[in-house]
């Protein structure tokens, strides 16, 4: 059946006991503030006690043997809950030192690791926007801590586990009827598309878009018309001219991932919604769905807007959680319209296709993970840095080089797009084409590149910013004689 929403009651034990915590703490007190005996289990226990305060930076952890004799757990158990908070930063430990809690305060972004040798630049994506998976949290507890679900193997489809819908719902931004879960978000979003657009139609798009998606709508038999944007997101004026060509769906992206200088602002959606309803409501009983791409998911540095109070029961919203947590979870989220909901349902394996418990309940124990949300909060600001360092370098050229505020490319204006692509290309060197990314072809030639696997090294940079402005400035001819 497809998931309605419902509360899920969350349990967690306190001690009868007060304990003021100082400079070390025993064994018996801290077994008493465990949930659970898995590895697990302690290292949420454990984190949960440092995140709200209770165990300060410098406090001394029992030993581990100490504590799995108390516990009467295994020490092989304690030692891997121990190596868990020691990768997030949340313990530190020294030789004959024993184990503390570390002290964050001062801990912006850890200092990125120096590849030992440079590959070259023809094995660095630059068109693909592929997440950096050493900035990507382990998998292993969360699909560890997946395995006692008690409904694994029952018959029957979950199209949203109870345990993942609790995890996703508070971090929704509206109330929504139903929940579906897909396979990456780009089937989510062509599952969503192919729900609301049968073939012939046509949707408006939020321009610029994934490389391919144009071509996917094509496949699809679907018409796409652009919606361009200013620095506060799509225009009203472009929507409202794109509407005339009587679309069924707005694919609308709210989190601006490949913006080349905007941010999606929270008046900007109101507007946008706004003409819709008025749309809407001049038209014969028909309607314009809105299909919101959040592709960039725990990545977003803030809340990204939704349409889905301002139109209810119109609106689809996906959220993908590849970028953040791994291609491997495999699993997006489409939360919104039951009805929009029940036809992406249909379209998936005519109903009978659903996502694996053991990735939804994988997905949600990486949501609740403190540790998990330490790693997304360092890429984010790492892909910030490598994000600046790039516009910074090419401005530095002499390029015109933009990129939104949160976005995962940066866009180089061109003299002639084909013959930088070529030129770079000459070079072992790919980037993406702008035109790819726009319904109409802009008039100025734009290259496209993504920052997700750059260098953390500014020499490397620069270096790269030197040959992209002698391509994209430089004139390819052909001479006869």
């Amino acid at each position: 059946m497809i998931c309605t929403t419902a509360s899920v009651p969350v349990q967690r034990k306190v001690s009868a006991r007060m304990v003021v915590i100082s400079s070390a703490i025993d064994s018996a007190w801290l077994v008493e503030q465990i949930t659970g005996r898995g590895a697990t289990d302690v290292r949420n226990s454990l984190t949960a006690l440092i995140e709200n305060g209770e165990l300060a930076a410098g406090t001394q952890l029992p030993t581990i043997r100490d504590f799995a004799r108390v516990a009467g757990i295994s020490v092989g158990t304690i030692a891997d809950a121990w190596s868990s908070l020691r990768d997030a930063g949340l313990i530190e430990t020294r030789r004959r030192g024993g184990s503390t809690v570390a002290d964050r305060s001062s801990v912006l972004v850890p200092a990125p690791r120096a590849p030992a040798h440079f590959p070259g630049w023809a094995h660095i994506d630059l068109v693909q926007v592929n997440a950096d998976v050493a900035l990507q949290p382990a998998l292993g507890d969360a699909l560890l801590a997946s395995l006692d679900a008690p409904e694994l193997n029952a018959p029957g489809r979950d199209y949203m586990t109870n345990r993942l819908q609790a995890a996703v719902e508070t971090h929704w931004p509206f109330p929504a009827e139903a929940w579906a879960t897909a396979g990456g978000g780009t089937e989510a979003l062509l599952l969503a598309i192919s729900a609301a657009a049968p073939r012939g139609s046509t949707v408006a798009v939020d321009e610029p878009v994934v490389p391919g998606f144009l071509d996917t709508l094509n496949d699809l038999g679907i018409t796409a018309v652009g919606v361009s944007a200013d620095t506060h997101g799509p225009t009203p004026a472009s929507l409202r001219a794109a509407l005339t060509h009587n679309p069924v769906a707005f694919v609308f992206q709210p989190g601006a991932p490949f913006a080349i200088d905007h941010t999606v602002s929270v008046a900007r959606v109101a507007e946008l919604a706004e003409v819709i309803r008025q749309h809407n409501a001049r038209s014969d009983g028909t309607r314009v769905w809105v299909i919101e791409d959040d592709s960039i998911g725990p990545l977003a540095a803030r809340d990204v807007p939704s349409m889905g109070l301002l139109l209810p029961g119109q609106v689809l919203r996906i959220r993908s959680y590849c970028k953040a947590y791994g291609i491997d979870v495999r699993t997006s989220i489409l939360g919104g319209s039951r009805e929009l909901v029940q036809r992406s349902v249909q379209q998936r394996s005519h109903g009978v296709g659903s996502n694996s418990r053991i990735l939804q309940n994988a997905l949600a124990h990486l949501i609740d993970s403190p540790a998990a949300t330490q790693s997304v909060d360092v890429a984010r600001q790492r892909y910030a840095v490598r994000r600046e360092a790039l516009v910074s370098a090419l401005v530095s050229e002499g390029l015109r080089a933009y990129a939104g505020h949160e976005s995962l490319v940066v866009w180089i204006e061109v003299d002639n797009e084909l013959d930088a692509l070529v030129a770079l290309a000459s070079q072992g060197i790919s980037v993406g084409s702008g035109r790819k990314s726009f319904v109409t072809p802009p008039a100025q030639g734009l290259l496209r590149m993504s920052i997700t696997q750059l260098p953390d090294n500014p020499e490397l940079v620069a270096e790269f910013a030197r040959l992209v402005a002698r391509a994209a400035t430089g004139s390819l001819r052909e001479y006869f004689d």
